[in-house]
């Protein structure tokens, strides 16, 4: 039974609030930075959020699912979820990366991340929805998709922990040639009034390599959700939710991401065992269950690991 047009609806607006509510704190904070204090407290919200909303499809709160359909679809959502949660950790040690190339200031770093969820929501919502249009006409792509999992699960594997590094100076050299621009930035901002005119500054060109490579990271990510469920209600949800915690997962994880060398490794895991299960659905079936205690393992065992681990992998 396919969910109504008014939770689709409902889901939106509270997230946009919720959104705007994260931008207008941000905006408040001015050049203060946000603290490890207040992104552990905003991390443990959106955690919160989540295993709320992954309640009410179990209890028939969300989404107006059938008695019998409840404890899959909460199922799916915690497990597409953990996944999410999972491979966003690859996308945070990218922007911190990106953040120290550009020499992009604590504070600043909480607008361009603000305004980058958003645009992530947008692209991950028309992902999910155009994977999921293909997915029902050709179901043979899914085998597309499982393949390409194992290759970028390969990729990462052979990659150095934080390489590479975003092309941040061809996108701000490309603003500077198409746009009026000034090196400077003041206060945080995309764009700034001088002498009537509106100039373009550096912090512009972080957000659209920070777009850039949440538009690449969403080719691995989308696909790995559409292995774990079909229903796009539960693909988009947990995406979101999992998005929306990417800023204040971004200020906890920025300094043990550092320390953290078999991470890649355990990404690269993740999205091999993912393509694999895609590639193999129709030969072995590997309940949710399992896959949700193999994700948890999985990630466990980077973070664990990359305690004993020497500093270079």
């Amino acid at each position: 039974m396919p969910v109504s047009l008014s939770w689709w609806v409902g889901f939106n607006l509270g997230v946009l609030a919720l959104l705007g509510a994260e931008l207008y704190l941000a905006w408040r904070g001015g050049d203060r930075a946000l603290s490890f204090k207040a992104a552990l407290a905003w991390s443990a919200f959106w955690i919160s959020l989540a295993v709320f909303f992954g309640g009410g499809l179990l209890l028939g709160g969300v989404g107006g699912y059938a008695p019998e359909q409840r404890g899959v679809a909460s199922m799916q959502f915690f497990t597409a979820y953990l996944l999410e949660k999972t491979l966003s950790i690859d996308n945070v040690l990218v922007f911190v990366l990106l953040f120290r190339h550009f020499g992009v200031a604590a504070a600043q770093q909480r607008t361009v991340l603000s305004w980058g969820v958003l645009g992530a929501m947008v692209l991950r919502g028309a992902l999910i929805l155009g994977g999921l249009a293909l997915a029902r006409r050709f179901e043979w792509i899914f085998y597309i998709f499982g393949a390409y999992l194992l290759w970028a699960a390969w990729r990462m594997w052979r990659s150095r922990l934080g390489s590479p590094t975003p092309g941040v100076n061809r996108i701000w050299d490309w603003l500077r040639r198409c746009l009026p621009a000034t090196e400077d930035n003041p206060a945080g901002r995309l764009l700034v009034l001088r002498e009537g005119r509106w100039l373009v500054t550096p912090l512009l060109a972080v957000l659209l390599t920070i777009e850039l490579a949440d538009a690449l990271f969403a080719l691995d990510s989308v696909p790995a959700v559409l292995a774990v469920t079909h229903d796009p209600f539960i693909a988009y949800t947990s995406n979101i939710l999992a998005v929306l915690g990417l800023r204040a997962l971004f200020f906890v994880l920025q300094n043990a991401l550092q320390r953290g060398p078999l991470l890649h490794r355990g990404l690269a895991l993740l999205l091999g065992f993912i393509g694999l299960k895609m590639l193999l659905e129709k030969i072995v079936h590997v309940p949710l269950g399992i896959s949700l205690v193999v994700i948890g393992l999985i990630l466990a065992g980077s973070i664990f690991g990359s305690r004993f681990a020497p500093s270079k992998t």
